[in-house]
């Protein structure tokens, strides 16, 4: 056990930095998790302008993922689905697709990987591949090269959303509209004030007030329209349900008697539409309100934004994340300037040593040469004069270009088109060095050219508005019947043969008062017993809470008015209008006034055999408290007269 435990501590820390890191959280540099960073690699290499079997896809990804083919499937299709383009429901953000690849608005799965095909979109062509500026590490079995992380110029993260739990952690990043991303990023460099809400390729409406920069959450309901007084028609669903969960919610509904629906058609094909006839007796505007309150036509998600930074987990928000990725793009952006401005000097420095190469025919220098060394010599003692043209100094390996080059090239050398081919490079070479002095406003115009180019394929499918809050209690249907049967004493919804009748909705509560002043508030129970005579049985109102007057006698028969209000309460608990039940209640009214006559316990001598009290007179008092005496001998019988 001494050695078993220090061994499972080392795993487990290794594995759950494992998941952490390397399979479950994206990384904030291109907003993959491993295995979809695979999949647009493995896509990259094979790309060749054709559609590619989904099956060999997965097969070549293989040869980078441990996991198989199944994860790996199921990766490509989510990456698939992200991102619908105007007017081409099979162009996402970054693959293109041919096929069945399922349906998010339906729940429908994909085909088979063999009867599927896809390949890079040009979005993703433009934005998220540079070999050249790409880390590879070994795979994990040593035979090839993966990309450590993809030079995205484009913030993936937000744009693809993503779900992802590890040890410990989980992360919940909402996708995001791409044109308004890279608007918000020209923002950021002019240093201008943005804000950036999520977007779903289901459409619906959002209610984005508690999304806190994605530290929160945003209430999604679907898009209902109503089709004469007698009909409700969904045409879009929120993010995260479907047209099969979201007709189950309602059929749930229904069965419970919170919706009064007939019947419920699914005509959903390219469109989704969903029919919901209404029952007798329902209008169309009644149930609008109610689905939003019972079913999923109303869901909030929330936001938890964890991505791995300098392989670290880290929590952080939208802004954050859209500055690192702007800095990043800048970064990107300077790497490419200079990695071609070193190659456009290299350029510049072969055709200028071929040009004085032939042009001064040193080339003849090497004919009298009988040795490497002296042929190689020749060659750097003939170009030694010009060497205040050259744009660096000459290397071995520009000596060894110089002597490969054919007798064709040179009786062939075109002198004039040699200088305009320098003039273009030097010219290139200017361009870049100004666009690397001013690289926020060459960013800014690479973002404004990408925004051109597909900008107007990805407009906002999710409508932005304020929702107020639905009071479920106040568009509640009276669908329970409680019964109470005298003779047992049963109450509740389970209770057929009664004498009385309460209709009441689920959010109702009910007060029953005993006459031995005993009273108690519930929910509508399914069944129960309720001991002792009954004076009131009715449904309580918490906000307005219930204000009566009783006249009650205690042990000594001694008569007692109090007028009450009650506004608080636990549920099920009994409470006591009568101290210690030492008493019973012989009257009991919501109405104000009314005038008591209490009949004097007959005694010797007695000339006074009735007292008289206007009820108006009593002052209203804590339930604790006895009330007020309205008559100071033991009382025989009292007779409220209403009127006063």
């Amino acid at each position: 056990m001494t050695y078993l435990e220090p061994l499972m501590r080392q795993n487990f820390l290794e594995y759950a930095s494992y998941v952490v890191v390397d399979r479950a959280i994206p990384d904030q540099r291109d907003g993959c998790k491993p295995v979809q960073r695979r999949i647009l690699h493995t896509l990259f290499t094979m790309d060749d302008g054709k559609f590619n079997k989904v099956a060999n896809v997965i097969g070549e990804c293989m040869k980078l993922h441990p996991h198989g083919d199944a994860s790996i499937g199921d990766a490509l299709v989510v990456v698939a689905n992200k991102g619908k383009a105007l007017g081409n429901d099979n162009l996402g953000y970054f693959l293109e697709k041919q096929g069945n690849f399922g349906n998010v608005v339906t729940g429908d799965g994909a085909a088979a990987a063999r009867y599927i095909e896809c390949r890079l979109t040009p979005l993703a062509k433009d934005a998220l591949f540079n070999p050249a500026l790409t880390k590879y590490l070994p795979s994990y079995d040593g035979r090839r090269e993966e990309p450590e992380a993809l030079p995205a110029k484009v913030p993936v993260i937000l744009m693809l959303g993503t779900e992802g739990i590890a040890v410990g952690m989980a992360t919940t990043i909402l996708p995001h509209n791409f044109a308004e991303l890279i608007q918000a990023q020209i923002k950021i460099l002019k240093g201008e004030k943005f804000r950036i809400l999520p977007d779903f390729a289901q459409g619906g409406l959002m209610d984005a007030s508690e999304y806190a920069d994605g530290a929160g959450r945003v209430k999604l309901r679907a898009k209902l329209e109503t089709d004469g007084d007698k009909m409700v028609v969904i045409t879009e669903v929120p993010f995260g349900t479907t047209t099969e969960s979201l007709m189950e919610s309602i059929e749930a509904a229904v069965q419970k008697g919170k919706l009064k629906i007939s019947d419920i058609v699914d005509k959903t094909g390219e469109e989704v539409r969903i029919e919901l006839r209404l029952s007798r007796g329902v209008s169309a505007q009644d149930l609008i309100p109610q689905l939003y309150a019972y079913t999923d036509c109303e869901v909030p998600v929330n936001s938890n934004i964890v991505v791995i930074k300098d392989r670290k987990p880290i929590q952080t928000t939208v802004s954050q994340l859209l500055l690192w990725c702007t800095e990043q793009l800048q970064a990107l952006i300077k790497a490419e300037l200079e990695h071609e401005l070193i190659g456009l000097v290299d350029k510049q420095h072969w055709l200028t040593l071929e040009q004085l190469f032939i042009e001064n025919r040193v080339y003849k220098r090497i004919e009298e040469a009988t040795s490497e060394e002296a042929v190689r010599k020749a060659v750097f003692t003939g170009m030694a004069r010009f060497e205040h043209l050259f744009i660096r100094p000459m290397t071995d390996a520009d000596v060894d270009r110089l002597l490969d080059i054919r007798i064709k090239r040179i009786s062939q050398f075109d002198i004039d088109k040699n200088r305009k081919d320098i003039d273009d490079i030097v010219r290139a070479i200017k361009e870049c060095k100004a666009k690397l002095k001013e690289l926020v406003g060459t960013t800014i115009a690479w973002l404004e050219w990408l925004l051109g180019k597909y900008g107007k394929l990805f407009p906002r499918r999710t409508k932005v508005r304020s929702m107020e809050e639905i009071d479920v209690k106040a568009i509640a249907v009276a669908n329970i019947k409680l019964g109470f049967d005298a003779e047992t004493g049963f109450f509740g919804s389970a209770v057929k043969s009664a004498d009385r009748e309460l209709k009441v909705t689920e959010y109702d509560k009910i007060i029953v008062i005993f006459q031995d002043g005993v009273y108690r508030i519930m929910a509508p129970p399914e069944k129960t017993v309720l001991q002792g005579k009954i004076l009131h049985l009715d449904i309580f109102d918490p906000e307005k809470g219930f204000a009566f007057t009783i006249v009650y006698r205690d042990k000594q028969k001694i008569p007692w008015a109090k007028k009450v209000h009650i506004t608080s309460f636990i549920h099920d608990k009994e409470y006591e209008l009568i101290k210690e039940r030492a008493g019973k209640i012989d009257y009991l009214s919501t109405a104000p006034g009314g005038k008591v006559t209490c009949h004097m316990v007959p005694q010797p001598k007695q000339r006074v055999h009735e007292e008289s009290f206007d009820l108006a007179k009593v002052e209203p008092c804590g339930l604790a408290a006895r009330g007020t005496r309205i008559a100071e001998r033991p009382t025989a019988k009292v007779v409220v007269d209403k009127k006063g």
